[in-house]
């Protein structure tokens, strides 16, 4: 056999150091703005995955989840506020 060959066992031992080194995966870096906003999105439709909820809890910070939410909410009733004057204005001809 050929050293560049190895075992199942080694593969995931590779893969375990590679992803400890993905910045994401550290216990220190909280995160981002873009992950921040998918968890919101995902808990707004009731699909948040179990390892991204515990991400949430273990590494995020209460007031970025809570801004991200209000930002979207607020969003969220300004468009439907448009929508609804357009139909609306639609329906009278004017």
């Amino acid at each position: 056999m050929s050293d560049h060959q190895s075992s199942p066992g080694d593969t995931r031992n590779q893969d375990a150091r590679h992803d400890e080194q993905r910045p994401a995966d550290r216990p220190d870096q909280r995160p981002r703005f873009l992950q921040v906003v998918h968890s919101v999105l995902a808990a707004l439709f009731g699909v948040q995955s179990g390892a991204n909820r515990e991400r949430d809890f273990q590494k995020g910070k209460a007031g970025d989840y809570i801004g991200v939410f209000v930002v979207m909410v607020i969003a969220l009733v300004i468009g439907m506020f448009v929508v609804v004057s357009i139909v609306i204005n639609a329906a009278t001809g004017g």
